[in-house]
């Protein structure tokens, strides 16, 4: 396969994933807003979320001083001016499908396209302001009908396992990220018992926006604790957003890639999977949550910078 056609597929699927983990995120902050809080714990909330995205800068040029959720939420979901906004990232998916549409069936071609011509009507009727939960939830469910559709239609070929080699690659930096939000402004030594109730709340919004509220009751069968969300989010295979899940599919996909240049590639992978495929949960904790997923993120950053050397347009260093 070109290298051009594989680039094109592979951002295809991380610019589709990352549109939806995106409204994930906003999903949980959205539902943050709910608990009782003053207005610089509801600042701070909203700043984390930029931080996490690595945004915070470029949000501050665009609405310098702001701390107004509306502003964050328009920046983050309609904001041409912000390439990881929802809108700029339906556009880009649909923009790199545009270039393979050769490439691709016609259902999975009129799937993204439609998806992102209807997300430009939903932002024109005005459904960010009246009901961003709703919006969300729209994007996460086309997001997975796209993924849907390429599965059941596309042959089991090269293309096909670029696209799965973006997403496995996106959702990996983008469920870290989802659960980093929590810890990124966690201040030392805080009044943890005394916020339980918000603990709980929270961390039932976090698998909620995950859709693993069902999996982590069949995998407890007990309260919803921050140390089991944390657990069943890095180091349950099960779990299909799971950081551990999501490196085996990186892992199974670039053996179905191999190339005679890409041994160098597939042991990064494989060293990574293997470091948190044998990390105890008790060693996350003591490390501090925070510190444990600044690290994996920049592994992951690594491992994708990796495949493009390997196999896409990015040239060697």
């Amino acid at each position: 396969m070109l290298s051009r056609t594989a680039d094109h597929l592979f951002w295809m699927a991380r610019y589709m994933e990352r549109a939806e983990n995106t409204a994930r995120m906003l999903d949980i902050n959205l539902k943050g807003m709910l608990l009782p809080q003053t207005p610089e714990q509801e600042a701070r909330a909203q700043r984390s979320v930029l931080r996490i995205s690595e945004l915070e800068s470029k949000f501050e040029e665009r609405f310098p001083g702001s701390d107004s959720r509306e502003d964050m939420l328009h920046f983050m979901v309609a904001d041409t001016g912000n390439p990881s906004s929802i809108n700029s990232c339906l556009h880009a998916a649909r923009e790199n499908a545009r270039a393979v549409r050769g490439t691709l069936t016609t259902e999975a071609w009129e799937t993204i396209n439609f998806t992102w011509l209807e997300f430009g009507e939903k932002l024109a009727a005005g459904e960010l302001e009246k009901s961003p939960d709703m919006l969300f939830e729209w994007v996460k469910y086309r997001s997975n009908l796209c993924r849907g559709v390429m599965v059941g239609t596309a042959l089991q070929d090269d293309a096909f396992w670029f696209i799965q080699l973006g997403m496995y690659l996106e959702r990996a930096d983008n469920t870290a990220r989802i659960l980093d939000v929590r810890f990124a402004d966690a201040e030392p030594n805080s009044r943890e018992a005394a916020r339980q109730l918000e603990d709980f709340y929270y961390w039932t919004s976090i698998l909620s926006s995950v859709s693993a509220l069902e999996i982590y009751r069949k995998v407890y069968r007990d309260v919803v604790t921050p140390s089991r969300v944390v657990e069943l989010l890095i180091l349950n295979s099960q779990m299909p957003r799971s950081l551990l899940a999501s490196l085996d599919g990186v892992c199974e996909t670039l053996d179905k890639l191999r190339t005679s240049g890409s041994n160098e590639c597939e042991r990064f992978a494989g060293k990574l999977r293997a470091d948190v495929l044998y990390m105890d949960i008790r060693q996350i904790l003591e490390t501090g949550v925070h510190a444990y997923l600044t690290q994996f993120l920049k592994r992951v950053d690594e491992l994708g910078v990796r495949v493009m050397r390997t196999f896409l347009m990015l040239p060697l260093a």
